[in-house]
């Protein structure tokens, strides 16, 4: 042997396949979500408060089936949820929602920034991570919606 290593090229692929984006999804200054566009939203509060309910329903009827997909959603929903309570998980739709400039997904993900973290806690952050908001809102009105949403989360702590 001369010390070179063997061509392998018989393998089987290492992920699968993905069908390519049709380029008409863009978050970005001009908000396009295709045919995601008009279709509700669900923040990560509120996402967790419903398959909570689901699963309390199923376990009271004997239907549960704990897929590790379902245990891991559950643990991502519950770390990750700014709410927990659902009074304040209403509070904040209620809130977002008076806000009619912004569409579904915009006040989603309004609802989940989170101050002190990675996330913002001024207007002008809120604009970078969600760039559509720019020519929707003025600053002054983002920042109030940002300061009332974190009083509740303060609120509840």
């Amino acid at each position: 042997m001369n010390g070179a290593k063997p061509k392998i090229t018989d393998h089987a692929p290492t992920a699968r396949s993905r069908e390519k984006p049709s380029g008409d999804e863009e978050a970005t200054a001009e908000l396009r979500l295709g045919e995601f566009q008009d279709v509700p939203t669900l923040t990560l509060s509120e996402a967790r408060l419903l398959i909570n309910a689901v699963i309390d329903n199923r376990r009271k009827q004997r239907k549960v089936d704990e897929t590790e997909t379902l245990i891991k959603t559950q643990d991502y929903l519950d770390v990750f949820a700014r709410f927990k309570q659902k009074e304040n998980i209403e509070a904040v739709e209620r809130m977002l929602s008076a806000k009619q400039e912004l569409e579904r997904f915009e006040r989603s993900q309004l609802a989940e920034l989170r101050p002190g973290s990675l996330c913002c806690e001024t207007a002008e952050e809120a604009k970078t991570l969600i760039p559509s908001l720019s020519n929707k809102i003025s600053d002054q009105d983002l920042q109030e919606l940002l300061d009332d949403i974190t009083k509740l989360r303060h609120f509840v702590e």
